[in-house]
């Protein structure tokens, strides 16, 4: 596939087309292992376990994902984007696609129990009084309640249950600690914190990979599975240029260039 940089031999500037949805590439193209994509949803949609798009149950996934993000007003891709990259580490320890689709799930669906919290708390710019706070930390058993109905989605949900708790037990709901926690949970912690960082907020910009990085280090054994951020670590080179597509940082800033 041709990419912006490349020329004909009659020296004419060559075409890029999606290589997921075939749509001519408005500059500048989302650039990943050679391919190009006209969006970021486009390159998250090519993730090969990330979306089995003919799978009833990833549609409805999808869907719930969708409304909530239309309520909370998001258009970030943050469940699709969390969901893609916890895989990423996922894949360090298991090859079963039962269990890869459950952490998926579970990571794509955490703050599906948002849709139950009231709009005066879930869209407050100020920040939350300790009262409102109650409710917020109400998401997880939420989403539980709402995703363990579904048959084929338990482990999904036990991820959803357990998506803020913290390694050291400090969590919530219920105060759990070290291996208490589902695998796909104590996974997609790490790639919460890494997303959260590096995304734009109303009273911040986003900071880049090497400050979410550094974060995560310190946060290993307290907040964080130390096995974790080892894979997260290990992980770094494909980690990091997923987090230059989304912030739309030239492909020319990869990690040999910024350590």
């Amino acid at each position: 596939m041709a990419n912006n940089d490349q020329v004909d031999k009659a020296g004419r500037q060559l075409e890029d087309y999606c290589q997921h949805c075939g749509n001519l590439i408005a500059k500048p193209p989302y650039n990943f292992a050679g391919d190009a994509y006209c969006s970021e949803s486009c390159f998250l949609k090519t993730r090969d376990t990330c979306a089995r798009q003919n799978d009833m149950f990833n549609l409805l996934a999808e869907t719930l994902v969708g409304a909530l993000d239309l309520r909370e007003h998001e258009t970030g891709l943050h469940s699709k984007r969390v969901a893609c990259h916890t895989l990423v580490l996922a894949r360090r320890f298991s090859v079963d696609p039962n269990t890869l689709q459950q952490i998926y799930w579970g990571a794509l669906l955490h703050d599906i129990g948002k849709i139950g919290i009231s709009d005066a708390i879930l869209l407050k710019s100020d920040s939350l009084t300790e009262s409102e706070w109650t409710e917020m930390r109400t998401h997880p058993e939420k989403g539980y309640h709402l995703i363990s109905q579904i048959p084929g989605m338990t482990d999904a949900a036990d991820i959803i249950l357990c998506h803020e708790e913290r390694y050291d037990g400090s969590g919530y709901p219920k105060g759990l600690s070290g291996s208490q926690i589902p695998l796909g949970a104590r996974l997609f912690m790490v790639i919460d914190t890494l997303d959260a960082i590096t995304s734009d907020r109303p009273y911040r910009k986003a900071n880049s990979f090497d400050v979410a990085k550094a974060e995560i280090l310190h946060m290993a054994g307290s907040q964080f599975d130390p096995k974790v951020v080892d894979t997260f670590d290990a992980e770094e080179e494909v980690l990091r240029e997923m987090v230059m597509l989304k912030c739309h940082w030239p492909l020319s800033f990869s990690n040999k260039h910024n350590k």
